[in-house]
């Protein structure tokens, strides 16, 4: 069975580390020093690099390295209707750095005026192809789109950051919710898009039994009615995808400058998670014991996949090239299909956030063409079979 379009066996999670001019540029914004124009400009430059680097470097994936965000979801959900960033989380869990991520409210009716990926999406399939044209590659690349999961609208912050007046019951708020992402989706494929990665905490969150305790107290659900409601948000915002359209998902247990925020194995969501979600392919953390074991592997269905996310952003260091294949071995036993169903990547993104993970630019890209090298030992050279 051929891997979903625009899914390869040496994959990635989407960002990386944000070049120093985009960061000062930022900075000139935000003290109303320069314009949004200005950075978008500095931002176009150093994407087209990244594009470039990216294929060079071997994948086959390619995104514009979340250069245009400062996190992985508030940039992309300011732009929905009726939701503004308010403060900060609340939460037992935070990093040394005492950081807390910013807090979404909805403060009216939700709705997607406009789309909001699609001139980023465009301007890096444009990439693609120069490069493409340029180097004389015929490999297949793909332009993927990450944006964050339907769930980060309003799983942080509970009832207490949705509008009363807006929303007296929740089931509208859902919907509104589906019907904007529906929305997204339809903008993106009319343009050309094939792949759409939606990025989800919440999932990861409720593995972890602090976390999980204290999002059922906020919700006034148990942990498992909380899984059956994200797995039923996200099913209801990509069930109008067209056929050739690829979803996947990445569950993130935090990535702040080498950090996380939550700990434990799949098993609390794994049969909800692989079962009754409609989604293509999975990218999951296994880059630590704090990931749990690969047994909730066992719930995967045959038709799916997991990008194994066993080799570490957060850290400088290359990984052990014969453990990371050991470990895909162990992961594929508990795999209906073995190893057919499984690709590599890194745990997570090496820049969640504009602060990006402790290790150097050069250190990023030794990493990913490990990740390469191993790929075409385990599966072959030909990546995206």
């Amino acid at each position: 069975m051929p891997l979903p379009a625009g899914v390869y066996r040496a994959d990635h999670v989407g960002s990386f580390l944000r070049p120093k001019a985009i960061l000062e540029t930022r900075e000139k914004v935000e003290s109303q020093a320069a314009t949004a124009e200005d950075l978008r400009k500095v931002e176009d430059e150093h994407i087209a690099t990244v594009v470039r680097e990216q294929i060079e470097n071997g994948l086959q994936s390619v995104t514009d390295g979340e250069y245009r965000r400062a996190w992985f979801h508030i940039d992309f959900l300011q732009h929905l209707a009726g939701v503004e960033k308010r403060g900060h989380v609340a939460s037992t869990n935070v990093t040394s750095h005492g950081m807390t991520p910013p807090r979404l409210v909805v403060v009216g009716k939700l709705g997607h005026p406009n789309a909001i990926q699609v001139d980023d999406f465009n301007y890096v399939n444009q990439q693609v192809e120069a490069v493409k044209a340029s180097s004389g590659a015929s490999k297949t690349v793909t332009a993927k789109v990450c944006i964050p999961s339907p769930t980060m609208v309003y799983f942080r912050g509970g009832r207490d950051a949705i509008d009363a007046d807006a929303y007296p019951t929740l089931e509208p708020l859902f919907d509104d919710i589906a019907k904007a992402y529906q929305a997204e989706l339809d903008d993106l494929y009319a343009a050309g898009c094939r792949f759409v990665q939606l990025d989800d905490t919440n999932l990861a969150y409720l593995c972890d039994e602090g976390m999980s305790k204290e999002a059922a107290q906020r919700h006034g659900k148990t942990p498992a009615e909380l899984t059956q409601q994200c797995v039923d948000i996200i099913n209801a915002s990509i069930s109008k995808r067209p056929k050739d359209m690829t979803i996947g998902i990445h569950l993130c247990r935090g990535n702040f400058r080498s950090q996380w925020f939550a700990q434990g194995g799949y098993e609390p969501v794994a049969e909800t998670l692989f079962k009754g979600l409609n989604v293509d392919v999975y990218f999951l953390e296994f880059d630590d014991a704090r990931s749990g074991d690969f047994s909730p592997l066992r719930h995967l269905p045959e038709d799916k996949i997991v990008v194994l996310g066993v080799m570490s952003s957060k850290k400088a260091e290359l990984d052990d090239k014969t453990e990371m294949i050991k470990r895909l071995k162990e992961a594929a036993e508990y795999c209906p299909r073995g190893l057919d169903q499984l690709c590599l990547s890194h745990q997570c993104g090496f820049s969640s956030t504009k602060e990006g993970n402790d290790l150097t630019v050069e250190e990023q890209w030794a990493k990913v063409r490990l990740e390469v090298e191993i790929a075409k030992e385990v599966w072959g050279d030909d990546l995206s079979q």
